[in-house]
């Protein structure tokens, strides 16, 4: 009977110990994969600083070659890699993210170029909200364009206007 009872303690530690050592090996690989999946959406944002920036210079070739680069970074995305609150926000916004690079590409008309990024920061900020970027983002606001974009510098650098009111704007909000 003793020896019954002590069998039975050691199997119930050995299940119990070998649980938790599964248990934490899963924690660590969806850690690993959290940050991996982080990571894909980091050169999303990272395309659409680059598309900023060219419009800050002005210069629509630029902003057209740099819009491509930015499709290629929304197409490359795995939904199924994505946590599920950025998957929601992805599901909602991609195919307008999708148009408005398209539509910046595909033109080297400034002010065309301009009106759509308009459209192309509202759905990034959505999306930047929940999955967070590996750097502080900054929303700013232009009253005279009444838009905002994100920066990842919180000197204002107006998009919209480019040298001609390169400081209109201030920051809205600071996303960390």
């Amino acid at each position: 009977m003793k020896n019954t009872i002590s069998t039975i303690t050691a199997v119930i530690i050995l299940l119990f110990s070998a649980n938790t050592i599964q248990a934490n090996s899963n924690k660590t690989a969806a850690t690993t994969i959290e940050i991996a999946d982080s990571s894909q959406l980091q050169t999303v944002y990272n395309a659409y600083f680059v598309v900023k920036d060219a419009l800050i210079k002005s210069d629509s070739k630029l902003t057209s070659a740099k819009a491509k680069d930015l499709l290629t970074a929304i197409t490359a995305i795995k939904m199924d890699k994505l946590k599920s609150d950025e998957h929601n926000v992805w599901m909602k916004v991609v195919k307008k993210l999708t148009a408005d690079a398209k539509s910046i590409s595909a033109t080297t008309d400034l002010k065309k170029q301009r009106e759509t990024f308009k459209s192309l920061s509202k759905n990034t900020y959505e999306l930047i909200k929940v999955s967070k970027s590996t750097e502080v983002v900054y929303k700013q606001y232009c009253p005279m364009a009444d838009a905002d974009w994100l920066s990842k510098e919180k000197a204002v650098k107006n998009p919209y206007y480019g040298s001609s009111m390169l400081t209109c704007g201030n920051v809205v909000e600071t996303i960390k």
